[in-house]
């Protein structure tokens, strides 16, 4: 701690440059509690001079700044506090290290001390990890771990009321009651207590002046009750049960250790981490579980719930500003012992954290693409290892990476090979569109078609998946050919017929649905090119009037709570036949779910991102793993133009080995990741001129260096976003290679950005568009 005019008790060894008395014994202390990765200091630069220290604000900023110590002000390294910046007053973090060589008398003092836990060392030493290994300022990074300022002062007491033991003087039935219903709880406040007891406020105001009540202040209520661990054990088959023993003695050992839960869909992968969750809380640790999509949040709070007795904390851009405020305060304070939620929740600053789950840890959701660009997965591996944590991945289908790290070795592999209970994986058909093609206009095979049928006959459900949003991606005149563009984009307009609209998926651009060509003007000659989920539910409904039919994707009317409950409805059997886009992929339970359908299971290989083929087939097999998950007998049927293609080959002869051991051969033959490292340097400006001079002048500067090579720049497939232009370079690397003091040098070479220009780098990119 850091106290200005202050001497520790037994001070001795006094540091020089420092009005700080320190205890001899304290020296290697602070050389560590200061010391920073990769960045040596003497021990006169690790303690804070003359009251100065640097503070790290929530902007892009490179580095801290320094601000003076007021007289009296007590600070540590990680105290959050108030400290001018300009015209401004900005929340900030006391950081470690030096500060700069400036006269105190120069700099601005510190204006106020938070009362909020400090951010732990883990935390600080995370957030500058995270921003040495994506190359963003320190400052843009810690501001995710700054996302509630409201929380950063104490909770507001509740005021109350509790029973005296006292007696009115006259016994009412009104009073009968009130009295009755205070006994369930020791606080009430008076409103609470008064509806409690079915009576009015005035009755629970005259308790008051007889003595019977008196008023007090209680502590604000925990954000989610206290998890249970006995409360809901579930009965684990004997693979799960070994499964289970593995995670929680990595759990007991309370040491890093990475490991890959990998089993079929349905084999209870959550059932099995959810012994490693019990016993860190057991252990009374604080736990984390990473969920890719706010989604699949509802039904693994409910599954959470039926297991533990309460739900856990939820954190995610869904839940209201209140209620986070008072989730990162208690995360703070260890009051929650539990959350589960989006990427941004592994920067909540967690006091005792034992143990992180990645659920579906291969979901490209995971990539964070906007300002400080990481892989939430890849840095809950971070985070796990410098808090000397384990760390469980799980997923039926893992990344190449997360597979090739646990077949060398670097993490622990943890195995379910089969479906819980009677369940058994469907049979997988490829259905040849060239020898099957649907009528004209239509996108559903008559094979298909008939299958549905007889799963309906059945009392069954079906499942049609087409990852595409919308009625059509394109919208053209039959007349003149013109094609409805994005007026920011270089993308088409998405055609959403439900709401009458035009829109981008890229900018949020959207315009009224026309009746005529805006180009030539004439009427009734638009035509919706390609199908989107809207469209094969046309089609569905034409075919099929008596079902119910019901349409699943991110932009449904309504938002993720009106998804919630659509989700719902289909799990309790209230829809025959469901289209839905990639999110009915992923960890749902739908009981009657019998037949699966994928509609244009060619879409994802039609481009040139080196990852196609995997991302292909781990979305095909989770999404046909959605059926017979209850032991009812099942089918997937794959539409396809490519049956001979090795995915497809290797999905309905149910090998993902074989798939996973072509698709490693074939990264490290041509030194990708896992094997080699990628690096995209993203140039955008107002104008094309701009953003290709820039990104030439970046390719000029790079140096020659072994193992590293800069590619382009080339103007990327989406040149245009929210109207700015975009090149794109691509830095390949061998697996050692310093690919980041590479581009840092590069950009230091290079002339600074002029006028609109901006940089973004996106180091391991999951996107090359």
């Amino acid at each position: 701690m850091i106290r200005r005019g202050c001497r520790p008790p037994g001070g001795q060894g006094r540091c020089p440059r420092a009005r700080l008395q320190w205890p001899a014994e304290s020296r290697e202390q602070g050389v560590r509690l200061f010391e920073r990765p990769g960045v040596p200091l003497s021990f006169t630069d690790q303690l804070f001079p003359e009251a100065v220290v640097p503070v790290l604000v929530p902007l892009p900023s490179g580095r801290p700044y320094s601000y003076t110590v007021p007289e009296g002000m007590d600070v540590r390294p990680g105290s959050i506090v108030q400290v001018p910046l300009g015209p401004r007053q900005v929340a900030g973090v006391v950081w470690d290290g030096p500060t700069d060589k400036v006269d105190a008398k120069k700099l601005r003092p510190i204006t106020h001390v938070f009362d909020c836990p400090p951010l732990g060392e883990t935390m600080r030493r995370f957030v500058d990890w995270v921003a040495e290994y994506t190359l963003s300022p320190p400052g843009l990074v810690v501001r995710m771990a700054l996302r509630a300022p409201a929380a950063f002062d104490p909770e507001s007491w509740i005021e109350g009321i509790e029973a005296t033991g006292e007696e009115p003087d006259r016994i009412t039935s009104a009073r009968r009651r009130v009295i009755a219903a205070a006994e369930d709880a020791p606080f009430w406040s008076k409103s609470g207590l008064a509806r409690a007891a079915g009576v009015s406020a005035s009755v629970v105001d005259g308790l008051i002046r007889q003595g019977v009540f008196r008023t007090v202040r209680f502590p604000p209520p925990p954000a989610v009750a206290e998890p249970d661990t006995a409360y809901g054990r579930a009965t684990l088959s004997e693979d799960q049960a070994l499964a289970a023993g593995d995670l929680v003695e990595a759990v007991r050992a309370a040491a890093f250790r990475p490991i890959l839960l990998e089993g079929a869909t349905g084999s209870g992968k959550t059932e099995v981490y959810f012994e490693a969750v019990a016993a860190a809380l057991d252990a009374g640790r604080q736990v984390l579980i990473l969920l890719p999509e706010i989604a699949l949040t509802q039904s693994f709070i409910d599954r959470f719930h039926a297991r533990f007795g309460a739900p856990p904390a939820e954190w995610h851009s869904d839940v209201p500003p209140k209620k986070r405020e008072a989730i990162w305060r208690q995360v703070a304070e260890g009051r929650v012992k539990i959350v589960a939620g989006a990427r941004s929740s592994l920067f909540l600053p967690f006091k005792d954290l034992g143990l992180i789950v990645v659920d579906e840890e291969h979901d490209p959701a995971y990539k964070q693409e906007d300002r400080t660009f990481y892989h939430a997965r890849d840095m809950a591996v971070v985070r796990a290892s410098l808090g000397g944590l384990p760390v469980v991945l799980a997923s039926a289908t893992p990344s190449i990476e997360s597979r090739v790290n646990a077949e060398t070795g670097r993490y622990g592999h943890v195995r379910l090979k089969a479906r819980h209970g009677d369940a058994a994986l469907p049979e997988l058909s490829l259905v040849d569109m060239r020898r099957h093609p649907p009528a004209r206009g239509r996108f559903v095979s008559p094979v298909l078609q008939t299958e549905i049928r007889k799963a309906l006959a059945r009392g069954e459900q079906a499942l049609l998946f087409l990852n595409r949003r919308g009625y059509a991606p394109l919208t053209l005149c039959r007349v003149c050919g013109h094609r409805f563009q994005c007026h920011n984009c270089s993308t088409w307009l998405v055609d959403h017929r439900l709401r009458g609209i035009l829109q981008c998926h890229h900018c949020g651009f959207s315009t009224p649905r026309p009746e005529a060509c805006p180009e030539c003007g004439t009427l009734d000659h638009l035509v919706a090119c390609g199908p989107g989920v809207e469209r094969i539910a046309e089609e569905i409904v034409e075919e099929f009037s008596e079902a119910r039919t019901i349409v699943l994707s991110s932009d449904i009317a309504g938002g993720p709570r009106r998804l919630r409950r659509e989700l719902e409805a289909v799990a309790d059997g209230e829809a025959d036949i469901v289209i839905g886009t990639q999110l009915v992929a992923k960890g749902h339970h739908f009981p009657k779910m019998t037949l699966v359908g994928a509609i244009d299971a060619d879409l994802g290989l039609a481009n040139g991102d080196p990852r196609a083929a995997e991302r292909t087939f781990q979305l095909l097999h989770q999404v046909t793993g959605r059926a017979g998950r209850t032991g009812l007998a099942s089918r997937g049927l794959i539409q396809t133009f490519q049956p001979q293609h090795p995915v497809m080959q290797a999905l309905v002869a149910g090998d993902p080995e074989s798939f996973y051991e072509s698709e490693i051969d074939e990264r490290r033959r041509s030194a990708l990741p896992p094997f080699g490292r990628l690096a995209a340097i993203i140039v955008s400006a107002d104008s094309r001129k701009d953003a290709e001079a820039h990104a030439r002048e970046i390719r000029a500067a790079a140096p020659e260096m072994p193992e590293i090579e800069m590619l382009g720049p080339a103007e990327a497939p989406l040149a245009v976003v929210r109207g700015r232009h975009r090149f794109r370079l691509l830095v390949e690397a061998s697996r050692r290679a310093p690919i980041q003091a590479y581009i840092r040098d590069t950009l230091a070479r290079a002339p600074r950005p002029r006028g609109s220009v901006q940089l973004q780098i996106d180091m391991d990119p999951q996107s090359f568009l």
